[in-house]
């Protein structure tokens, strides 16, 4: 195979399925020799007796692409090492990491456990950490032996962590967080050679299809905007050396749709040039909110 991607090695976590499913296929196809890896659980996050990874494997094989399966649970820190080094043992290098994990457990915030919170936290959150901390120390290596890497990572956000979504709220943050993890692994690993960016995505995918039936349904003809299949072009983009100069953003894809996410930029501003008095302090905040933009999703904009 040949493509934008071509010689790089890859890891996409949770790729058994859904959007990490086609994004190893859409890598692979761009020429990328691709670690599945998937710890093969059902959506809420119980292991299943085997899991889907070799099965593609197999189709990237099929195609005349190279591709091993990982079974590694990406949020336990030592499998997690284990994940990297299998790259770069098999295939003699790493040059994506494609943090795609996860799962959920849909709650109101007032109903939802500590189990609950604790979980969807650690699988997202630390299941994008502990891949990128590991795939970074190997690219530092590699940059003070003399051999600077031309590397990527591509995170996963989602619009729920950037506009907030109603009974998600461990998921919510979990989102959030790995919005601000790509921010400060963009600033800090650029003088490696890697670059740091984030995808938002909206796609049927075992996560959505349930929660939004009716948005997610296969439509009976014409464009299928929420085929998971949509959103793998941009990543494998991203994956490219052609993307060198793109780094700490985060990418919206819907469909044939693609944004830029705006967030928490600085906006209007008020110095009193001395401490404030309370009340006072609120006069101001009501005078800032005035031109200041309205949070998308918080109050319907």
């Amino acid at each position: 195979m040949t493509g934008i991607c071509e010689g790089r090695v890859a890891i996409v976590t949770g790729a058994g399925r859904g959007l990490g499913r086609e994004h190893a296929l859409e890598l692979a196809r761009q020429g990328a020799k691709v670690v599945v890896n998937d710890l093969g659980t059902t959506l809420n996050g119980v292991q299943e007796a085997s899991g889907p990874a070799h099965d593609i494997v197999a189709l990237i094989r099929a195609e005349g692409g190279e591709a091993v399966a990982n079974g590694a649970d990406v949020a336990d820190f030592e499998q997690a090492a284990g994940l990297v080094r299998q790259a770069i043992e098999t295939f003699g290098r790493l040059d994506v990491l494609v943090n795609n994990a996860g799962f959920v457990r849909d709650r109101m915030l007032v109903n939802t456990s500590e189990e609950e919170w604790d979980a969807v936290i650690r699988v997202h959150l630390k299941g994008h950490f502990a891949p990128l901390r590991h795939a970074a120390e190997y690219w530092r290596g590699e940059a003070k032996a003399g051999r600077t890497p031309d590397a990527r990572v591509i995170n996963t956000s989602s619009g729920a962590g950037l506009q907030g979504s109603v009974g998600q709220a461990s998921y919510s943050a979990a989102k959030a967080g790995i919005a601000g993890l790509t921010l400060v692994a963009a600033h800090e690993l650029g003088r490696y050679g890697v670059t740091v960016n984030a995808i938002a995505p909206s796609a049927r995918t075992r996560m959505t299809e349930g929660a939004f039936a009716e948005a997610m349904a296969v439509p009976e003809s014409g464009f299928d905007a929420m085929n998971p299949a949509n959103v793998s072009p941009v990543v494998a983009w991203l994956a490219s050396g052609s993307s060198a100069a793109v780094t700490g953003r985060v990418i919206e894809i819907e469909g044939g749709r693609i944004c830029i996410e705006e967030g928490w930029n600085h906006g209007p501003a008020i110095d009193a040039g001395e401490r404030w008095e309370a009340a006072a302090a609120g006069e101001a905040i009501e005078k800032l909110l005035v031109d200041a933009a309205v949070p998308e999703g918080v109050y319907g904009a």
